[in-house]
């Protein structure tokens, strides 16, 4: 069965589309153009009811959600990382699936109310949440820094699915919302030297290169070579 990644540049589609490239699963894109809507689209909605990206097909299976994707593929290739531990491993999954989750469930979920503040507040009260969430991501951080103490990513001494998103997550506070980042830069540590190391790996390279993203992509992240409208319309 043919893998299809709907996409647009920089969205939650990013971790999806480096975990297809470190687990080497073929696979074929479609662009969702959100300058023009289509995200918001009576076909695009058929795929994701919420209309937000990403999708991925897999022949006559539909799958929205970054982080039910992500162990999807993972299942898919028979492993969690593109050296291991296997899928179904009872104990990889028991250290995995709640780094996956609170990725998804906590960390992700911060972002989201720090980029789009207006959903949450009125106009005069953006400034203080966003502030907030500031607050709450560096106690994350914190978090992946005493992790990262004891092995060489959140799971293993390997990246996984789980490290993927996270490095996409912490790439993203550093650059939006445009003009006034969640958090200005990534402070020298433990996860910024995780960050390093996954940067140059060949995947992300190819995932950065096919979503117009300037290298280094992690640690001194840039938003892609394209029309702002392009990339957070």
């Amino acid at each position: 069965m043919t893998l299809r990644l709907h996409w647009s540049p920089d969205s939650a589609n990013l971790p999806v589309r480096v975990a297809l490239e470190e687990l080497e699963l073929p696979y074929e894109t479609t662009l969702v153009d959100r300058t023009k809507g289509e995200h918001r689209s009576a076909d695009y909605r058929a795929l994701n009811p919420q209309g937000l990206l990403p999708v991925l097909q897999d022949g006559d299976l539909v799958l929205f959600e970054t982080g039910a994707i992500l162990l999807h593929i993972a299942e898919r290739a028979g492993h969690l990382g593109p050296d291991g531990p296997a899928a179904d491993d009872p104990a990889a999954r028991a250290r995995c699936l709640p780094w996956l989750f609170w990725v998804s469930n906590t960390l992700h979920a911060d972002l989201r109310c720090g980029f789009y503040s207006h959903r949450w507040i009125g106009d005069e009260g953006v400034a203080m949440l966003r502030a907030g969430v500031s607050k709450r991501l560096i106690a994350h951080i914190a978090l992946v820094e005493e992790t990262l103490s004891r092995t060489g990513g959140l799971v293993a001494d390997t990246p996984t699915i789980a490290d993927i998103y996270l490095a996409m997550c912490l790439r993203w506070m550093q650059i939006y919302p445009p003009g006034r980042h969640l958090l200005p830069s990534m402070p020298d540590g433990r996860t910024k030297a995780f960050l390093a190391r996954l940067e140059t790996r060949p995947a992300f390279e190819r995932a950065f290169e096919a979503e117009s993203i300037p290298s280094p992509g992690l640690t001194r992240p840039r938003r892609p070579t394209l029309p702002p409208e392009a990339v957070i319309g």
